[in-house]
């Protein structure tokens, strides 16, 4: 059985930083990505960051230069360090975590991120 179980989110005013942290565990053959996607309130959830196993990042435009996708692989876990934060980023953060060769998306329950104007 594989677990994903993300913290680190909570309430701070814009401009304010918080890092997220996810962590997987159980039987996965290689976790080939892992990342962050977020829904905020009457919205689709949208891609946020993802890091591959070989390092490969890729943001959303609306992150770039503001949030960082970091990866310890000894540790099966995945960060993201949120920075100028606006009151657009409020929304549930939920971590991925990408099973290969068969591909199969694991998700988090996820963990509430608030951005107070």
């Amino acid at each position: 059985q594989v677990q994903v179980v993300e913290s680190g989110g909570g309430l701070v005013q814009a401009g304010g930083s918080l890092r997220l942290s996810c962590a997987a565990s159980g039987r996965i053959f290689s976790m080939d990505v892992m990342g962050w996607y977020r829904q905020a309130p009457g919205k689709q959830r949208e891609f946020v960051a993802t890091i591959t196993n070989g390092g490969n990042i890729n943001y959303a435009d609306s992150v770039k230069g503001r949030f960082t996708i970091s990866r310890d692989k000894d540790k099966n876990t995945v960060y993201l360090q949120m920075s100028y934060l606006k009151p657009e980023d409020t929304g549930v953060y939920f971590c991925l975590v990408r099973s290969s060769p068969i591909r199969y998306d694991y998700w988090g329950q996820g963990t509430q991120v608030t951005v107070s104007s």
